[in-house]
Order: C-alpha cells, then sequence, then structure tokens
C-alpha cells in the first residue's frame, strides 16, 4: 500500500493514505471506498465537502477569511444571532472566541466561576470533556490524567447513569435516580464545599453512548438550583443535529445556564465552537477568554450553512428516522451474537455494547471489531480511545435508508467473520 513518508509526523498515523471523502464515503489511495462511520471525528455533520458549506467557504474566502474579534464580521454576528434564536430560551448570548470543544468547555467553566464566585466543576466518571490540562483532569478516565505532570484541581468525579451497570447496583425505576440523590453527600463529603458547576453531556460521547434514564436530568436541574451550582451541558458531539433535535436538550427537558458547541457546527470540517450563555454568566472580560483563530470569519460562514441544512424540520425528521431503522437492525443482530449486550442511541448518535459471555467489558473484541471494519469498508471508533467496550455508530447526517442498511450489511459480515 502506498505511504507517505511519516517520519516527521509527532503522532502515529495509519499506512492507509486518504485522498478523497464525498458525501458518507472515503476514498483511499489504493480506490478503496469506505462509510464512513464516524463522521471523521465525529465532527462531519453533513459529511465530506457538502456543496452547502463548499460554497459558502468558497464565497467568503474571496470577501474575508479573518479578521480580529475586535471588529463586526457579517457572518460572526450573523451566527451569534442564529445560535441564539435556535437554543434554549435562557441562553441569551454567544460567545464565538474559542475555536474548539475543549475551549468552549472551559469557557462556561471560567463563566460559572466568575458568576458563583466557587471553585470546582462535578463530572461524571466515564466523561470526556476536552484535552487541555484542566479538562483532560476534569474527565472522568485515570489514563487520561496518568502522564500528566499537573493535575487541575478541583474536580469532583461521580458515578454516571449507567443503568446497565449502575455503580449503586439498582433498577431504574425502583433506585429513584440515587445517581443523582447521591450527589448530595459528594458535595458535603468529597468537595472543597466550594461547587461552581456540573458538567455534563446529554449523552456520553466517548464514555460510552451512555443515556441517562427518563427524569435524571430534571432532578439534577433541582439539585443545581438547590446548590446555586450552575449546569453546564457539553454538546460538543450531540449537538447541531445529531441526535434528530437541533441540540439533544431538547430530548431531554434540560435547562442548562450554559452550552458548548463545536464538532458538528462546522458542517463539513470547518473549525468552529460556540458557547451560548445565560445573562448571569454574561460578562466574563474578553482577556479572560479569547483565542486568536475563535470567530473567524471562514468558519462562522460554513456554521451559517450547515444551520441552513440542519434546522429543517425534514431533515431532523429523517435523521430521527434513519437512526430508528439502524437500531432495529442492530436488536435484530444483538438477538443473533452473543457478543452484543446491548444497543442503544437517540437519532444518529448509537453505540453498540461488546461483553464477553459474563457480561463483562470486552475491550480487546472491540478494538479487533473496529480494527477488522476496513475490511469490510467501514470505519468505526471504539468507546474510552481503546480503553471502553462500545463501538460508534455516529455517519454524517445525511445517511440514506440504503446506505444504513448498507452499515447494517456489513456490521453483519464483520461479526459473523470476527466471532465465527
Amino acid at each position: 500500500m502506498f505511504s507517505l513518508d511519516t517520519k516527521a509526523m509527532y503522532y502515529p498515523v495509519s499506512d492507509r493514505r486518504i485522498v478523497a471523502g464525498e458525501g458518507v464515503y472515503l476514498r483511499d489511495a489504493e480506490g478503496n471506498s469506505f462509510i464512513d462511520c464516524a463522521s471523521a471525528t465525529f465532527n462531519l455533520s453533513l459529511g465530506y465537502s457538502h456543496p452547502a458549506v463548499v460554497a459558502a467557504i468558497q464565497e467568503q474566502a474571496e470577501k474575508l477569511i479573518h479578521t480580529t474579534s475586535s471588529f463586526q464580521s457579517e457572518p460572526v454576528v450573523r451566527l451569534a444571532s442564529r445560535l441564539v434564536e435556535l437554543a434554549p430560551k435562557k441562553l441569551t448570548k454567544a460567545h464565538l472566541k474559542v475555536a474548539s470543544g475543549s475551549s468552549a468547555n472551559e469557557g462556561a467553566i471560567k463563566m460559572a466561576q466568575r458568576a458563583t464566585g466557587r471553585r470546582d466543576v462535578v463530572t461524571l466518571f466515564r466523561s470526556h470533556v476536552g484535552q487541555s490540562t484542566m479538562l483532560a483532569s476534569l474527565s472522568g478516565n485515570a489514563f487520561r490524567k496518568e502522564p500528566l505532570g499537573h493535575v487541575y484541581p478541583g474536580g469532583l468525579h461521580v458515578p454516571d447513569p449507567y443503568c446497565l451497570r449502575c455503580f449503586y447496583r439498582q433498577s431504574y425505576p425502583d433506585c429513584g435516580l440515587l445517581c443523582v440523590d447521591r450527589i448530595e453527600q459528594f458535595l458535603e463529603f468529597a468537595s472543597s464545599g466550594s461547587v461552581a458547576a456540573i458538567l455534563i453531556e446529554p449523552i456520553a460521547g466517548n464514555g460510552g453512548n451512555i443515556i441517562p434514564p427518563n427524569g435524571y436530568f430534571q432532578r439534577l436541574r433541582q439539585l443545581c438550583d438547590a446548590h446555586d451550582i450552575k449546569l453546564l451541558v457539553d454538546e460538543v458531539q450531540t449537538g447541531i443535529g445529531r441526535t434528530g433535535r437541533m441540540f439533544a436538550c431538547e430530548h431531554f427537558g434540560i435547562e442548562p445556564d450554559a452550552m458548548s458547541l463545536a464538532k458538528g457546527l462546522g458542517g463539513s470540517g470547518a473549525q468552529v465552537a460556540a458557547i451560548l450563555a445565560s445573562d448571569e454568566l454574561a460578562g466574563l472580560p474578553a482577556d479572560h477568554h479569547s483565542f486568536t483563530y475563535g470567530a473567524n470569519s471562514l468558519a462562522c460562514a460554513a456554521a451559517l450553512a450547515t444551520l441552513d441544512v440542519i434546522d429543517d424540520p425534514d431533515f431532523l425528521a429523517h435523521v430521527r428516522a434513519v437512526g430508528a431503522r439502524i437500531l432495529d437492525r442492530l436488536g435484530e443482530l444483538k438477538n443473533r451474537c452473543p457478543c452484543i449486550l446491548d444497543v442503544r442511541g437517540v437519532g444518529l448518535m448509537i453505540g453498540i455494547e461488546i461483553a464477553r459471555r459474563d457480561g463483562s467489558p470486552d475491550p480487546q473484541l472491540t478494538n479487533i471489531l473496529a480494527k477488522r471494519a476496513m475490511d469490510h469498508a467501514l470505519f468505526l471508533r471504539t468507546s474510552r480511545y481503546g480503553h471502553g467496550n462500545v463501538l460508534k455508530i455516529r455517519p454524517p447526517l445525511i445517511l440514506t435508508d440504503v446506505e444504513a442498511e448498507l452499515i447494517c450489511d456489513r456490521l453483519d459480515d464483520l461479526l459473523r467473520s470476527v466471532t465465527a
């Protein structure tokens, strides 16, 4: 297989060289074509080279690629207004001077700390909220912190609402949402007594596609209000149509104090992110959280084109329908494949939990399946950076019914070949 000289690359890369992408498909230098079930890094909500996004980028590039955010730029101002218009009513301000999900989450935390005058941040056991030192420290996996010379203080990790593997060994709904109630004790006994915020994903993305049970977020909102804690919702992976609604908050009835967006907002890969905040969290000085390539005119133009496509009831209804179609097929596979313990998802954010016969997680088999998937013309990612046991199915939202069936057919062949 042809490959470039990668000696200068700091991080390891595959020998496979990708030369083109169109729609949901990738093509390598050997002419092989793959369905991308990960939307690159879950950021190609409209797939590769979506014509509306490409046209918006080309048009904007001829006018203005970037200018300092001290000035007005039409795409930036328009995107801020559009996002606030789409967001939950409480979120009235859009902070666009960020360029990644990590910087968006970190900014939301700073806003909460400033507004409350407190410090600690509560996150969940399996959470992945970013790559900076602060956010790697706040994420819920020990392997993320192990290489750090310094771990950011003030993180408080609590059990996630993972009903299949309940930390408290309870069963929903008889548990009475103990996973929320016990947070009270963590606040009293395990925190510094200075808790500013809870940062949570509506569906745990890298943590294994964990979907909280009904009532979880309402109870969490009540807890936050009782302790004057700000509820920060990380929609970096779940937002911009991924679940079949513009924001996953809509599925769960979440009323956040701030929301972080990135990934899918760029449509076909534009680097754009945002923090949507309430009036109470507004006012963080620009010099406290502002990045050179945030509020980029070119990226904001791409984001506006992306929203034009996704903010359509028929488009979002299709995402829900095609996701349900895949879940039905995967349910049939689960009945035939002992290694599939669970299938769960909302819209096109779907997870397949792989386990041993005794029900214990099987990361080894999960990674084998992801590696062998390329032989079946699929590109798959796994949970927890290969430490987890969930295969993630998150293709671009433009996926057709025919392509959805093709994914399921290829998954069926993959499972048969690996587990025969």
